[in-house]
C-alpha cells in the first residue's frame, strides 16, 4: 500500500432512502482533507428513478410512481431499488494515484471477477460504462455505474442487480440506450442472499483497490 493509504473504512448502511444518503455523501467530500480515511458504503434503496448529467429529458418513458431525481454523477438514467446491491467509493483518488479512467475500469473489473465466481461470463462495452451478460437476444446490463470527482476525490459508485425487480427498467432506457435491457443474478441462475452477494463484491472490491495503490517498482 502507498504511504499514507490505508484500506478503506466499510460501512454497511442496509436499506436508505437515496437523497439522505446521496447529501451525506457530499457531505462527507465536501469536509474530507488529506487524512481522512477513504470509505466504501455497502446499501440497497428503495425504488428511485436517477437522471445522471449525461442524461436528457425524454428517457423516462412513462410515470410509473417512482421519483426521479437529477443527481451529479456521470451517466444517464438508471433505476435503484430493493435486491440491487449498491456500492459507493469514497475515495481520494489523487491520494490513491488512480484515475477516473482507471477507476471506472477497476469497479467494472471488480463486477466480471465476482460474478464470474458464480460461473458468469461478463464484460465492458467500448463507450458503455457498465458490465454486461450476453444473452440468447443480445447483452443485458447486469451492473451500473457512474462517479462524481471534487477535489481529486470521488463518491458514487456501482449497482449490481441480485435479485431486483426488473419491471421498472421498462419505464426507462437503461443509461440512455434504447435497446438495453437489464438482467439480475437470480435469472442468470445464481442462488445467493443479498448479503452474501454484497460482502462478495466488498471483498473484491478491496483487495482490488489494494492491489492498485500499491507501491510500484522503479525500473532502473
Amino acid at each position: 500500500m502507498r504511504p499514507g493509504v490505508s484500506a478503506p473504512v466499510v460501512r454497511r448502511l442496509g436499506l436508505v432512502d437515496y437523497l439522505p444518503t446521496w447529501q451525506a455523501m457530499q457531505a462527507f467530500t465536501a469536509r474530507r482533507d488529506a487524512t481522512t480515511p477513504d470509505e466504501v458504503w455497502l446499501l440497497e434503496h428503495p425504488p428511485v428513478f436517477t437522471l445522471g448529467l449525461a442524461g436528457r429529458d425524454g428517457q423516462l418513458l412513462r410515470d410509473i410512481g417512482v421519483p426521479l431525481l437529477h443527481v451529479d454523477r456521470g451517466g444517464q438514467i438508471t433505476y435503484h431499488g430493493p435486491g440491487q446491491v449498491v456500492c459507493y467509493l469514497l475515495l481520494d483518488l489523487t491520494r490513491r494515484g488512480l484515475t477516473v479512467r482507471e477507476t471506472v475500469s477497476l469497479m467494472e473489473q471488480v463486477v466480471i471477477d465476482t460474478v464470474a465466481a458464480y460461473g458468469i461470463t461478463a464484460h465492458r462495452r467500448p463507450g458503455a460504462p457498465g458490465v454486461y451478460v450476453g444473452t440468447g437476444s443480445g447483452d443485458a446490463k447486469l451492473a451500473a455505474l457512474g462517479l462524481r470527482v471534487r477535489r481529486g476525490c470521488c463518491y458514487h459508485g456501482l449497482a449490481m442487480n441480485v435479485d431486483i425487480d426488473l419491471a421498472p427498467f421498462a419505464a426507462i432506457h437503461p443509461c440512455g440506450d434504447p435497446g438495453m435491457r437489464a438482467t439480475r443474478l437470480a435469472d442468470l441462475g445464481v442462488d445467493i442472499t443479498r448479503q452474501s452477494a454484497a460482502e462478495a463484491l466488498c471483498e473484491r472490491l478491496l483487495a482490488s483497490l489494494a492491489a492498485e495503490t500499491a507501491p510500484r517498482a522503479v525500473t532502473p
